[in-house]
């Protein structure tokens, strides 16, 4: 029964998260890999990428407080939340070479074997064209925004990048080289430091909500201990067109699996509640009371005449918590012993 438990529980790992496709990638690749990932404030904050998981060819307008975006797509559709791993990727390297001192361009090299194991994907032939597709999407995906970027707030429309090509092909025509240009929006969130880490196991969520659940607990819960939202508020941030029955239903999901990096999920009527996973494992355990028989409050009453046994309860548990919750082979006898010494130490009347 137990094998078949674990067997369960696996089963039901492998169902939520995407597996870590190449776990000792350190061991044979370039250092580049090790660049934390980062996300920018903008796209975190408002739902500028889109959440199908089929071409996406919908204009999509968002307003919210000051704050209003439009997303025009190519004939290509939008550029949807996977297709960010590859703007993630970029501003990765570029936060790293910053950090590193070294000088900034809009123009960031890649190999693109590289960019697809740091972003847990398969690296076959259709993995390849999947990413040239991607870059089609990022590049004619326009948007209209007034964000601000670098503390400056222009309405304008940019593409997510502003080009990309294959700089190098291997002898059997598959890409080996890139060459991607920044957008100049996108460039002034760098040079501002408007970036956050993300979780490696980002990249190992399955699905688009979920991701973008993630982004939006992480610009806003951040390094708290707990931070609520609305259900239906964090619908409108998602950017998910689903009925509202449907989204709090995946949040309930989301709940019960609890498999977020970072943050755990409750709901509670209608909010959502994010608590950081690091503060949950600093905060001690509740303690589990002893569970009583009602028998035993009869008995107790015999043993301490006059007295509210209730309240003797009350500071019984109390003591047990104090002295650690050791474990009691009979509570019910170990209270009565309490009342019995309590009564013979302050007899009532």
């Amino acid at each position: 029964m137990a094998v078949s438990e674990t067997t369960n529980t696996k089963e039901s790992e492998r169902s939520v998260l995407l597996p870590q496709r190449h776990p000792e990638h350190d061991l044979f690749i370039c250092d580049v890999l090790d660049a934390i990932p980062k996300d920018d404030l903008g796209s975190m904050e408002h739902p500028v990428f889109s959440l199908a998981t089929r071409p996406d060819t919908r204009i999509l307008k968002y307003e919210h407080r000051n704050v209003k975006i439009q997303i025009t797509p190519s004939v290509k559709g939008l550029a949807t939340i996977f297709d960010k791993d590859l703007l993630i990727y970029c501003i990765s390297q570029m936060v790293a070479k910053k950090n590193q001192g070294l000088p900034l361009s809009q123009n960031v090299n890649l190999h693109a074997h590289d960019l697809l194991i740091w972003t847990n994907r398969e690296t076959s032939g259709n993995a390849y064209r999947r990413m040239i597709e991607a870059f089609e999407r990022l590049r004619g995906t326009t948007i209209t925004t007034n964000i601000k970027a670098g503390g400056e707030e222009v309405t304008t429309g940019f593409g997510l990048i502003d080009s990309f090509g294959i700089v190098r092909e291997t002898p059997t025509g598959r890409m080996s080289e890139l060459q991607v240009r920044i957008s100049d929006w996108m460039f002034k969130i760098i040079q501002a430091s408007e970036v956050l880490t993300l979780s490696r196991d980002y990249f190992r969520l399955r699905k688009p909500i979920e991701r973008r659940i993630y982004e939006i607990a992480r610009k806003h819960c951040g390094e708290q201990d707990e931070w609520r939202i609305s259900i239906d508020l964090l619908q409108k941030k998602s950017g998910a067109s689903s009925h509202g029955r449907a989204f709090k239903a995946m949040v309930r999901e989301l709940a019960q699996h609890n498999h977020l990096p970072d943050y755990s999920v409750t709901l509670e009527g209608d909010m959502v509640i994010f608590e950081n996973r690091e503060a949950l494992k600093e905060r001690p355990p509740e303690p589990v009371f002893p569970q009583l028989d009602p028998e035993t409050y009869n008995d107790a009453k015999t043993v301490a005449p006059g007295y509210d046994v209730y309240y003797l309860e009350q500071e019984w548990r109390e003591m047990w918590v104090d002295t650690g919750t050791p474990f009691l082979h009979s509570p019910d006898k170990a209270f009565i012993a309490f009342c019995k010494s309590r009564a013979k130490r302050r007899p009532m009347g």
